[in-house]
Parts: structure tokens; sequence; C-alpha cells
């Protein structure tokens, strides 16, 4: 199984190889705290669209068209990182990825796509 040349490398008793513990968590906590920073993000855009959308009461809105777009760039994130993590062995960065990721994901998906009219 590959293993990524910036990683530590350990074996371990039964032969296998792979990140150090350490290593394995700093990358955890590196890619948490960007995943923190585009869940952020996306939810920004998601408010301001949605205010922006008050404004034009004749239109159809918008913010349910950004919370859509938002679950497709989490959910897509999640298993390509998250996946691709697992795949190099870096199991706690990996869980992670998938986890906060998959969580901003779900967090969209139980906002309103739809706004009463006033």
């Amino acid at each position: 199984m590959p293993s990524c040349s910036i990683f530590v490398t350990v074996t371990d008793m039964q032969g296998k190889t792979g990140p150090s513990r350490g290593t394995d968590i700093g990358v955890a906590i590196a890619l948490l705290v960007l995943d923190i920073l585009l869940v952020g993000w996306l939810l920004y855009g998601y408010g301001i669209t949605g205010w922006a959308d008050g404004y034009s009461p004749n239109r159809e809105p918008e913010a349910p068209d950004v919370a859509r777009t938002a679950i497709w760039i989490l959910l897509g994130g999640s298993v390509v990182s998250g996946g691709g993590l697992l795949y190099l062995r870096c199991w706690v960065a990996g869980v992670t990825q998938f986890l906060v990721l998959g969580a901003g994901a779900m967090l969209f998906a139980s906002m309103p796509l739809t706004f009463p009219s006033l």
C-alpha cells in the first residue's frame, strides 16, 4: 500500500507501515482548521445570500441554491480528502475529514430550502 513521502513512516509489530501517530494528528489538526474556515465561508455566503433575498421579494430566493452547492462541495471534499487520507493510512486525519465535512454538509442540509412568503 502506498504511503505519502511527506509522512514519517513507522513499522508496527505486524510489519505494516504507515505514518507516525504524531504526524497523523498534526495533519488532522491542520486540516481541521481549514475545514472550519471552509464551512464558515460557505455559511457566510449562505447568510449573505439569504439577506439579499429579503430585499427582492418578487424573485425566487437564491439561498437554497447556495445551500445545495455547499452540500455538494462539503460531501465531495469529505469523500475525496477523507478517502485519500484513509488510503494513505492516515486514520485520524481521514476520519476527522469524514466527520467534520460530513457534519458541515448535514448543517446545510438541515437549513430551510424554501422560505415562507410574508
